[in-house]
């Protein structure tokens, strides 16, 4: 069997089912894994898409034949199978996941014991080249054993132990679930707290044939319903995730989609005020507002490469208490350094009913000083010479290389590079006026048309 390598990202693997990722692929990935990592009790998950039972059963295969035993923690979202691994007596885990991805999509995100992940960094491609040395099958006179095991309930109760219940009013908030089962979860945490929180839900029951596109919040057109109905409530917040839920977004209650990177900047002010002097981790993509309110809260700021997998092991390395990307991805050191997508919301909530304010008047310190379009992708074939392109042409500014190329001028700067997980080129910008922003944005989008 011939495996596209395509299909090993940076922090993952993603493909087109069944061309590309299918039940014998994941079968003898799941082996390569087990070859490699010698585990002898996992966990295994999957998200809500249409080819995930029977990626799941293909793998649950792979670890029996193999005399592994398995704890089937069923449909979660991601942040639960990162939970679960961390907090059960298992080795590692795997869960069939392609997040954000289309509906053709589907892959996997594998875990070490503790939850500590497997990236490009850390044994992902090893899996890969294995693969192609090594395709024969492992056999165990003894078959591994299955036991399913809901984690719910305890997820949702670590979720909501990130603040202090007691103090939240009541407050009416628009969920967009994307098809996923987050809002399910949230409406659980509700219940069984009796939480002052009127849900209005959207896209809440799962479904993975994602009847209005890719489960992306981040894509323009998948806005525009999460926000219309946010008005029409008269909702005091709004917040929307991506399908496999490891992300969250925010909107406040003017409508105004709020850019991860802003959000990242209100948590950091938070949980800086918690754990005074700690450090908290950015992306490279848009920095200024992130930068500024960590130092002047008196935190030290650590740059990372972009990645789920890639900040959680830099996290853990050096002991990170927090982490925020652009993309609204949330790492907490008290979450076994991963991401979580309703950790943000409580504290968001929690925040509102704290300093009696709405999240427009929390994000205004920086919306109003710090200008982004948010993030503008490009599909071409011409990524690496584009890149070179911006390198020579923008190199009398402040250049650095820590994930693509970014370049930093007095009153603005960009990052540009190339997507983990889709084939993109992927340009951010910030300006210190919005009249700039949009002269940047115009000049930069024009240039990289031209060179596509």
């Amino acid at each position: 069997m011939i495996i596209n390598p395509e299909i090993f990202k940076s922090y993952d693997i993603r493909g087109v089912y069944p061309h590309d990722f299918n039940e014998e692929v994941a079968f003898a990935i799941t082996q390569a894994f087990i070859k490699l990592h010698q585990p002898k009790k996992v966990v295994l998950g999957r998200d809500v898409r249409e080819s995930g039972e029977s990626l799941f059963n293909s793998s649950l295969l792979a670890f029996m034949d193999a005399g592994v035993d398995v704890i089937d923690i069923g449909v979660v979202s991601t942040d639960m199978f990162y939970y679960a691994v961390g907090s059960l007596p298992v080795d590692g885990g795997i869960t069939i996941s392609a997040s954000h991805n289309p509906r053709e999509y589907n892959g996997m995100n594998f875990c070490k014991k503790g939850a500590d992940p497997i990236s490009s960094e850390s044994g992902l491609y090893d899996i890969r080249d294995l693969l192609v040395k090594d395709q024969s099958p492992i056999v165990s006179s003894k078959k591994g054993s299955v036991e399913k095991h809901d984690v719910t309930d305890n997820f949702v109760k670590m979720v909501t132990s990130f603040v202090d219940l007691s103090t939240l009013k009541p407050i009416k908030i628009v969920a967009n679930g994307n098809f996923g089962i987050d809002v399910m979860l949230l409406e659980k945490a509700v219940a069984d707290y009796n939480l002052p929180i009127n849900i209005i839900p959207l896209n809440e029951k799962p479904d993975g044939s994602f009847p209005k596109g890719p489960p992306n919040p981040l894509l323009p057109e998948n806005r525009k319903e999460f926000l219309d109905l946010l008005i029409k409530e008269k909702a005091d917040l709004g917040v929307s995730w991506d399908a496999d839920g490891d992300r969250c977004f925010f909107a406040d209650e003017k409508g105004n989609f709020i850019e991860g990177y802003f959000t990242t900047a209100v948590l950091a002010e938070e949980i800086l005020k918690k754990y005074p002097g700690s450090k908290i981790l950015i992306d490279p993509r848009l920095v200024w507002a992130t930068t500024e309110q960590i130092k002047r809260s008196g935190g030290t700021v650590v740059v990372s490469r972009a990645g789920m997998t890639i900040i959680a092991a830099r996290m853990k390395k050096e002991d990170i208490v927090f982490g925020g990307e652009m993309s609204s991805h949330f790492y907490f050191r008290d979450n076994f350094y991963r991401d979580n997508g309703l950790i943000p919301l409580f504290l968001i909530i929690e925040m509102m009913a704290k300093y009696n304010k709405p999240l427009s008047e929390l994000v205004l310190p920086f919306t109003s000083k710090y200008f982004t379009p948010g993030e503008i992708n490009f599909e071409t074939e011409k990524k690496d010479e584009i890149i070179a392109a911006f390198e020579e042409k923008f190199k009398d500014g402040n250049c650095e290389h820590i994930d693509g190329f970014s370049v930093e001028y007095p009153e603005w700067r960009l990052n540009l590079r190339k997507s983990n997980t889709e084939p993109l080129l992927r340009l951010n910008l910030e300006a210190k006026s919005k009249e700039l922003m949009e002269e940047k944005k115009e000049e930069l989008v024009d240039l990289i048309k031209g060179m596509s």
